[in-house]
């Protein structure tokens, strides 16, 4: 995925450290990050708050990079 691709290196990160980050090895993330393993709901969720972005943000169902205001949420 891209964009996850994009959210990492906006950081400066590797995807070592991601993945130390995450608690998974560095070969699962990549997988993710490449597109060839799919994202679990976890790993999803954990990105989304690292980035302080939204979960669909990640998954390119929009392009705002913003999260969702907390009362949406709360609705």
């Amino acid at each position: 995925m891209d964009r996850l691709k994009e959210l990492r290196e906006d950081k400066d990160l590797l995807q070592k450290d991601l993945a130390k980050i995450l608690g998974i090895t560095q070969r699962n993330y990549s997988y993710i990050e490449t597109g060839y393993t799919a994202l679990t709901a976890d790993i999803l969720n954990k990105l989304a708050d690292f980035y302080n972005t939204s979960t669909d943000y990640i998954l390119y169902r929009t392009d705002e990079r913003k999260p969702y205001p907390k009362s949406i949420i709360d609705k």
